[in-house]
C-alpha cells in the first residue's frame, strides 16, 4: 500500500508541475505502481497474505469465545490452571513421578474434568 500511495503522489505532483516533479521522468512517478503490483504477486504466490488473513481469523476466533466465556461467567483461563495445579499436587502428593514423555501431558482424572450440572 505504501507504494501505491507513493506512485499516487508523484503521480499528482507530475501533473501538476510542482517544482522539481515537473522536470522528472515518466518512468520514476510509474516505477512504484509496478513495485507494487510485484509484491502483490510475490505475496499472493508465496501465501504470506493468505497466512495473515487465517491468523487475523483465529485471533477473532478466539477472542468471540473469549468474550463467550465471559459472558457466561466461565473464567476458563483461571479453570485452566487451577485443574492444571490441582492435578500437579496431586501427582506430588501420591509420589508418582511423571513418565518422560516430553511432549504429552497426563490426563486428568475423570473427576477433574466433569463440571457440576446445576452450573
Amino acid at each position: 500500500m505504501p507504494l501505491v500511495i507513493l506512485g499516487t503522489l508523484l503521480l499528482v505532483a507530475k501533473l501538476a508541475e510542482l517544482g522539481p516533479f515537473a522536470n522528472l521522468a515518466w518512468w520514476w512517478v510509474l516505477a512504484p505502481f509496478g513495485l507494487a503490483v510485484l509484491w502483490w504477486e510475490f505475496a499472493d504466490s508465496s501465501g504470506w497474505t493468505q497466512r495473515r488473513v487465517m491468523n487475523k481469523m483465529e485471533d477473532r476466533k478466539r477472542q468471540r469465545r473469549d468474550a463467550a466465556m465471559d459472558a457466561l461467567g466461565l473464567d476458563h483461563r483461571r479453570e485452566r490452571l487451577a485443574t492444571r495445579s490441582r492435578r500437579d499436587a496431586a501427582r506430588r502428593t501420591s509420589g508418582d513421578e511423571p513418565k518422560v514423555n516430553a511432549g504429552a501431558s497426563a490426563p486428568a482424572p475423570a473427576a477433574e474434568t466433569r463440571r457440576d450440572p446445576r452450573l
